[in-house]
């Protein structure tokens, strides 16, 4: 209890901070969240003028021990410093191609750290630079939440019916609900395939955690119709949803989205058009459907570079996925007009806490023998996950 006091009267409120109030204030911690809260410790100055050097020369006394990968939505003064670059499934394969190397720096997000410990070797180190590079979508989707959701449909008489999928942008303890089912992972590119699959195993698909790549999917390439999709939103009773909806239902979409590709809207395709003529709109999937079913082209972010690199010169494209890769594929073609979708800079604000002092930081730590910001899956979590992952690796 507290008082609040007016210039008229004092009141009493008994107000309590909810777990989550406290996490965004930083006063508490969720080690299965994607955020993280704590800071490692003493960084150098963003400011100093040597930083590129120091990284350089960190790297070089590693040698062989260090591996660095780099998303493609990393900024550039950290993605120079990557040993390979590409999206989050790719990079966790590459690591595991690498025994060689002890630790595994991932510039990149939480879920997608876990991800490469999972596939790496028992006696290889995963570091990530800041332990807050979390995921926006990822947290949408907690492990109470969707063992909640799964008794929501046990009661509604469906869950045998039902088979998880969920994305690749997903926590290990998603991951790790979606092998203990049956189910498997995707990713955006494989999408298709992976419901595909589980539709010849059950008759309904539980998707996870992003409804927009669900959707997209499900009615841009399968043919399904709006009306064979409900949304899940773990945050109302029963999902919001009635028992009726979700046996009448085929895809049950989780209630997550990405925070960058959720900001594009039809709007900003018929702004592009008016304002540069001939332009083609080339979207990623986690964008809106109405923004998917206006665009010229949809698909993953190898998609889009490889759309990109085969493009005939003169060709004027307005891309909607992140700001970081946007830019660095218009300074590789310049012989191509490219530009943002939205007029409205966004860049994956997670993803950018990734910055060239926390990689310096990390790799001189490193090379003095000192093991920072580790991520480690359990084992239990660790084996469920890379079951729903070794079926996504065996899709036809």
């Amino acid at each position: 209890m507290r008082d609040v006091t007016t210039a008229q009267t004092t009141v009493d409120l008994d107000v309590q901070p909810t777990p989550l109030a406290l996490l965004l204030l930083g006063r508490e911690a969720d080690p299965r969240s994607e955020r993280g809260v704590e800071c490692p410790g003493d960084l150098p100055s963003p400011s100093d003028p040597d930083l590129v050097e120091r990284a350089r020369a960190a790297k070089e006394r590693l040698g062989d021990k260090v591996f660095v990968l780099g998303h493609h939505y990393q900024r550039d003064e950290v993605i120079q410093f990557a040993d390979v670059t590409g999206d989050s499934f790719k990079l966790a394969r590459d690591a595991a191609a690498r025994p060689e190397a002890e630790y595994i720096v991932f510039c990149g997000v939480h879920f997608m750290a876990e991800s490469a410990d999972i596939l790496t070797g028992d006696d290889q180190k995963v570091v990530l630079p800041d332990l807050a590079a979390g995921c926006s979508m990822a947290d949408m989707a907690t492990a109470e939440q969707v063992a909640e959701c799964w008794d929501v449909l046990t009661e509604a008489g469906i869950a045998e019916q039902v088979v998880p999928v969920s994305y690749m942008n997903s926590s290990a303890d998603i991951k790790a609900f979606t092998g203990k089912h049956g189910g498997t992972i995707c990713t955006s590119s494989n999408a298709k395939r992976a419901l595909d699959w589980a539709f010849e195993q059950g008759e309904k698909v539980l998707f996870l955690p992003d409804q927009h790549l669900g959707r997209n999917t499900a009615v841009r390439d399968m043919g399904m119709s709006l009306d064979d999709c409900v949304l899940y939103n773990p945050h109302k009773p029963n999902g919001g949803l009635t028992a009726e909806e979700l046996r009448n239902a085929k895809m049950i979409l989780w209630r997550g989205h990405c925070s960058v590709h959720g900001r594009f809207s039809i709007d900003s395709v018929n702004d592009v058009r008016e304002r540069i003529p001939g332009v083609r709109v080339l979207v990623h999937p986690e964008c809106k459907h109405e923004v998917v079913a206006a665009a010229d082209e949809v698909g993953s972010t190898e998609y889009i570079i490889k759309a990109l690199d085969a493009a005939p010169a003169g060709s004027k494209w307005a891309i909607g996925t992140e700001l970081n890769l946007v830019r660095r594929l218009a300074n590789a073609h310049p012989d191509k007009e490219i530009v943002f979708l939205d007029k409205t800079v966004c860049f994956c604000s997670t993803m950018n806490r990734i910055d060239l002092p926390h990689l310096v930081w990390t790799l001189e730590s490193l090379a003095e023998g000192n093991l920072v910001n580790r991520i480690e899956v359990d084992r239990e979590t660790e084996q469920f996950a890379k079951q729903a992952l070794e079926r996504m690796l065996a899709l036809p």
